[in-house]
């Protein structure tokens, strides 16, 4: 044998044996996949594909197990945007790209993977800015994720955050107060420079102030002021010297010009919005204008939203004019019932003779030329008697229930409607003709008032019309003659009550008598000769009305009384007025000209400050009976708190839902004070009263009495008491305050 010979032995195995192969490999790949293991046939495949790369049926199966391992692998992918779902999502790259790497769906999982891992980074970085309270950086962060993937939650719930973060910030600057504001001191100056009288304030209350370039250093002030609170005080100077302040921190006061310009150029702004709900905007608009003086305002009917800015002490006055405003329009059922009662009376007695008689030929139908065979003829029956009586009534009833608006038309329609035709005639075009329909029948329209004593003003229209007869006009068209009957009235019913409308009558007579010639009218014998027909029509329309209002209008508490407003120049500032005189141990501070005296060591210990603040209430120390009042709770704490005001019922009531029982809950903020409305009853004339907390604190004691007593009715304590005495001035004993 040839040594060739082995050689080609080997190759013609190795060819039969490849040639084995492939259908081997499609044959397993095929009972993989039909299991789901569409991974594993890819890599038999693949296997195959290396030993005989020349095999178009390997590489075409390779290709359409790649795309199913694909398909089935991408079911697999978690939805979410957590940590979990991003680590399942790299463990599923991983198997993708040992099946497909270059396949554009792994591709795009490759992007998608590398985009969620930036987005957790950067989520990190946004959440570590917040926490060091660089909310601007976190902001700008966050909008750049949002950026690439617009409703990421995370990033939504961030920004979320970052914005109530804001506004509670604005919140705490627009409602700040001097932390020693309730500090009670005692001011005394006579034409000293205004600066000077400040900086003795600022070192007895341990305040600071800033001046702006336009205060005037030169101007004096001649102040005498005893026993108030230092935010009193430092209102009281400033307004007198038209000056304006803004809270910089709990113990820094910026002071400038009061001046339009200045207040735009210094006041810092804040942006409210309001979605209206029962209120045009336009006329929501002309409030604001008008009331609270703001010019920034913008409205959008289509939203029915209004968007305003200014101080945050107008927006929070245009905020209680808005909730005064926006208030749900009254509504009113009304139960209708409209009856129509008719009657007809029908008396026919007698009997009918022939109204005619004829001379001639019996069945002629041509001229008699003779005289012969003429007879006389009359209609047969010869009489007819008449013996009828016809008593009739029928109720027409409509019981309609309608739900109107307040001040809104509300309309019933019972009837049909009745085509008219009408024809036209125009030179050298022709006639044309129209139809328009005529309303006939029941016809009411309604426009209710709901009043706030619960009575309902009603503007009532009734018409009740019906056709009488027809008429034939030009070329065949048809005309109505209707007959109506019309009541409009206004008229004020309680809630629940039951109006009856009547009278709305048409009564109707007649007599007809047909008979011989003075024969039927004999008396007695006259029905033998005639017959006698009595008719009469009689018909009423009633209506009866019962509104039962639906819902009233539900006024708002900060309607109840009087609205603070500021003054004309400057809507929001708070008033003026200042609270009673403070009890407690006050802060001397006495000058003449630039010079301030020091304080004796008796004045220095009456001045020490007390023990803490405590919560109280502040009101009026004198009110009628019948009258209504506001009062005051304090907070001069640093947290909220949250207590209940208590009335005695015999004296005084809270007006304010849930208010009855003499006890209402409320949340004082933190340094803040909320205002509680009450009123004396009015069968009171004289008693002593208190108004308290259940937590304790101040609690505020007031006389009630009677108006028409008169001063004789006001005890000793009430007045204003005796002159102090010169232990009073705040200097030492026997001496009198400086003139």
């Amino acid at each position: 044998m040839n040594m060739r010979d082995p050689i080609l032995s080997i190759l013609l195995a190795a060819t039969l044996l490849a040639g084995c192969a492939g259908p081997q490999a499609l044959n397993e790949a095929d009972e993989l996949a039909r299991f789901g293991q569409h991974e594993a046939a890819v890599q038999r495949l693949e296997q195959a594909s290396l030993q005989d790369p020349a095999d178009a049926r390997l590489r075409l199966a390779l290709i359409q197990a790649r795309e199913r391992a694909v398909n089935q692998l991408l079911a697999q992918a978690p939805q979410g945007r957590s940590d979990e779902s991003l680590a399942a999502l790299r463990g599923l790259l991983e198997r993708l790209q040992a099946v497909a790497p270059q396949h554009p769906r792994t591709l795009a999982l490759q992007a998608e993977v590398q985009r969620r891992q930036r987005h957790t980074l950067r989520l990190g970085e946004a959440r570590q800015a917040i926490e060091a309270g660089r909310l601007d950086r976190a902001e700008a962060t966050l909008r750049e994720l949002l950026d690439e993937d617009a409703g990421h939650p995370a990033a939504r719930d961030l920004l979320t955050d970052i914005e109530s973060r804001r506004q509670e910030q604005v919140r705490q600057q627009a409602t700040l107060t001097l932390g020693t504001g309730v500090k009670p001191v005692t001011l005394e100056f006579r034409e000293t420079p205004l600066k000077t009288v400040f900086e003795a304030l600022a070192r007895a209350a341990n305040l600071n102030f800033v001046f702006d370039k336009d205060v005037r250093g030169d101007a004096k002030t001649t102040v005498f002021l005893r026993n108030i609170s230092v935010e009193e005080a430092l209102r009281v100077i400033l307004s007198t010297q038209q000056l304006g302040h803004r809270l910089l921190n709990e113990n820094t006061v910026q002071v400038f010009p009061a001046t339009q310009q200045k207040n735009r150029d210094v006041l810092e702004t804040v942006t409210r919005t309001f979605y209206l709900v029962n209120t045009d905007p336009k006329q929501a608009q002309a409030l604001v204008r008008t009331v609270a003086k703001t010019r920034d305002v913008f409205i959008d009917e289509r939203l029915n939203m209004m968007v305003v800015r200014d101080t945050p002490e107008v927006v929070r006055l245009i905020e209680r004019l808005i909730q005064g405003l926006d208030v749900a329009e009254p509504e009113v059922v009304l139960e209708l019932e409209v009856m129509e009662v008719s009657s007809k009376v029908l008396d026919k007695v007698g009997i009918d003779l022939p109204a005619s008689a004829s001379y001639g030929l019996p069945g002629a139908v041509s001229t008699v030329s003779s005289a012969s065979g003429l007879s006389w003829l009359v209609p047969n029956p010869v009489a007819v008697a008449n013996l009828r009586s016809t008593r009739g009534s029928s109720n027409i009833l409509a019981n309609p229930t309608i739900r109107a608006r307040n001040r809104e038309k509300a309309k019933v329609l019972l009837g049909e409607k009745r085509p008219v035709f009408t024809t036209t005639s125009t030179a050298n075009v022709g006639v044309s003709a129209s139809v328009t329909y005529l309303d006939v029948g029941l016809k009411l329209e309604i426009e209710p008032q709901v009043q706030l004593d619960n009575d309902v003003t009603i503007k009532v229209a009734l018409e009740v019309s019906s056709v009488t007869n027809e008429v034939t006009g030009p070329q065949g068209s048809i005309a109505y003659q209707i007959g109506t009957r019309q009541a409009s009235t206004t008229l004020r019913i309680r809630d629940g009550e039951t109006q009856i409308l009547a009278g709305l009558l048409n009564d109707s007579e007649s007599r007809t008598s047909t008979g011989l010639p003075g024969l039927h009218q004999i008396p007695g014998l006259g029905k033998l000769f005639g017959t006698d027909i009595d008719t009469r029509d009689k018909t009423e329309v009633i209506l009866l009305i019962t509104p039962r209002i639906v819902r009233n209008v539900m006024q708002p508490t900060s309607t109840a009384g009087f609205l603070p407003s500021g003054t004309e120049a400057q809507p929001g500032l708070a008033p003026l007025s200042l609270r009673p005189g403070a009890k407690a141990s006050t802060m001397q501070v006495r000058g003449m000209s630039t010079s301030l005296s020091a304080m004796s060591p008796a004045n220095a210990r009456s001045a020490a400050p007390a023990a803490g603040p405590q919560e109280g209430i502040t009101g009026p120390e004198v009110v009628m009976s019948g009258a209504s009042f506001q009062v005051m709770v304090h907070n001069p704490g640093d947290q909220p708190l949250s207590t209940s005001v208590l009335v005695d019922t015999s004296v005084l009531s809270i007006v304010a839902p849930g208010g009855e029982s003499g006890r209402i809950a409320l949340t004082v903020p933190p340094r803040g004070s909320a205002p509680v409305m009450l009123r004396a009853r009015k069968d009171v004339r004289s008693s002593d009263t208190e108004v308290t907390l259940d937590a304790g604190g101040q609690p505020l004691r007031l006389k009630v009495r009677d108006p028409s007593l008169g001063d004789a009715g006001e005890s000793q304590d009430v007045g204003v008491g005796a002159a102090p005495d010169a232990t009073d001035s705040g200097g030492p004993a026997g001496s009198q305050p400086e003139r």
